[in-house]
C-alpha cells in the first residue's frame, strides 16, 4: 500500500511539474513577490489578488525551475485560491513543517491533502528550498 501511495504522489509530482496550474500573471493584481533558489536555478515571480474581505481572489505564478518548484507552486495556487488569508498563513504554516520534517501538529493539512505528495521531499534537505520557494515567496508578499 506504501508503494501504492508513494507512486501516486510521484504521479502528483510530475503532472503538476510538467503542466502547471495558474501558470501566468494576475491582472488586476495588489500583492507579488519573487522567489529564488540559488542552488538549483529556480525563479518565479508570484501575483495575487486580495478583496477587501481578505479573500485571495486569484493567484497565479511565472518562473522556471525543477519539477518539484513547479509542481509546489502548481499546487500552492489551487490550494491557496479562494482562501482567506487567516485560512492561507495557517496552510503556509502546516506545509513549511510537512516539507521541512517538523513533528509539529498540522492544523489544516491531512494526509488526503494533494500537498502531502511532497512531504517526502523532507528527506532531501537541499530540494526542501525547492519546495518552499514559492511558498516563502507568497508569505513575502504578505508581508509587503
Amino acid at each position: 500500500m506504501n508503494d501504492l501511495i508513494n507512486d501516486l504522489y510521484q504521479e502528483i509530482i510530475l503532472d503538476h511539474g510538467r503542466e502547471p496550474r495558474n501558470f501566468g500573471e494576475c491582472e488586476p493584481h495588489n500583492k507579488s513577490a519573487d522567489g529564488h533558489n540559488p542552488l538549483c536555478g529556480d525563479s518565479l515571480k508570484l501575483t495575487f489578488l486580495l478583496n477587501d474581505q481578505n479573500i485571495i481572489e486569484d493567484i497565479k505564478f511565472i518562473g522556471e525551475g525543477c519539477a518539484i518548484s513547479l509542481a509546489s507552486a502548481s499546487l500552492m495556487t489551487e490550494k491557496l485560491k479562494g482562501k482567506k488569508i487567516e485560512v492561507a498563513e495557517e496552510i503556509f504554516k502546516d506545509f513549511t513543517n510537512l516539507v521541512s520534517g517538523s513533528d509539529e501538529d498540522l492544523k489544516v493539512l491531512n494526509e488526503e491533502d494533494s500537498l502531502y505528495a511532497l512531504k517526502g521531499v523532507g528527506g532531501f534537505p537541499m530540494r526542501v528550498k525547492c519546495a518552499t520557494m514559492a511558498w516563502h515567496a507568497f508569505n513575502q508578499a504578505l508581508k509587503d
